[in-house]
């Protein structure tokens, strides 16, 4: 049974926990969860001792929640208290957050599928290059600047493994020494992404390929190096117009996290976005 104390919590969060709490019980009737409704007085919703039956925990340990006491709260509590409200992804989270818990992550189904609305975003960007990546980090989109200066679709679909088997990314004069400071970064940003989700087989399929046929890859990965994405300076050869570099920056999508939008800014003081309009002009066919 959970541990509880007497104190009332003033905090912000508590005192929203509450009203949330309250807003979600009123709003579902004793029918939808199957209870009987003869005998009860006429008033909107569950009541506190309906929620509390319903998700298996004491009529005073829940009443003492929803007035924002300082009690001990559990993930598995609050998953229970979720089913019973019927909250969503975005509400579950949330709830989360005001019990003062870490929010889990979203569910790994996603609620919307792939569809034009996205395919627009990434087209959105031009003229400068952007792609979406799946949680794999596989590409899964990307606009016609992408495919004329990154060379999309590749043989590599995967972003990860193209950054270790294309040689564009180290050919030329001084390529080498970027792509090597470059890559552990790539590497830690892309066990973030795997630890986020540690049973995910996708994640070990990628990292055992690479594990076998890139040492350098097998090196890096050994450090056991993590850190979010950030923005990083992606230099490419281009067998047309030479030498291309790019400030490539992560976004996540809320209603789909599982895709990630790469946004491709020429860097400044290049000729990046010249040479990446002339290739769009179609002067290079």
């Amino acid at each position: 049974m959970c541990s509880v104390t007497s104190t009332v919590r003033t905090t912000a969060p508590r005192a929203e926990l509450r009203d949330f709490l309250r807003s979600r019980r009123a709003r579902i009737t004793p029918a939808e969860v199957g209870l009987p409704t003869a005998g009860r007085r006429r008033s909107p919703g569950l009541r506190r001792e309906d929620v509390a039956a319903l998700a298996g925990v004491g009529h005073s340990w829940y009443q003492w929640l929803e007035q924002g006491r300082d009690i001990a709260v559990s993930a598995q509590v609050l998953n229970a208290v979720s089913r019973v409200l019927r909250l969503d992804d975005a509400e579950r989270r949330h709830l989360y957050v005001l019990a003062e818990l870490n929010p889990p992550l979203p569910d790994a189904a996603p609620r919307i599928a792939y569809c034009e609305e996205l395919q627009r975003l990434v087209e959105a960007w031009g003229p400068h290059p952007a792609t979406m990546l799946d949680r794999h980090w596989n590409h899964v989109a990307w606009n016609e600047s992408a495919r004329l200066a990154l060379g999309l679709p590749g043989a590599e679909r995967n972003c990860l493994v193209g950054f270790f088997h294309d040689q564009r990314f180290r050919r030329g004069d001084g390529r080498a020494r970027s792509w090597e400071r470059v890559a552990p970064a790539v590497v830690a940003a892309f066990r973030a992404s795997a630890a986020e989700r540690p049973d995910d087989e996708g994640f070990r399929e990628v990292v055992s390929e690479l594990s076998r046929t890139s040492a350098e890859f097998a090196e890096l990965w050994a450090r056991l190096d993590i850190q979010e994405a950030g923005v990083i300076v992606n230099e490419v050869e281009h067998p047309v117009v030479g030498a291309l570099s790019f400030e490539s920056s992560q976004l996540r999508l809320p209603a789909r996290p599982d895709l990630t939008v790469v946004l491709y800014n020429p860097l400044a003081g290049t000729d990046t976005a010249q040479k990446v309009g002339w290739l769009l002009s179609g002067d290079s066919a």
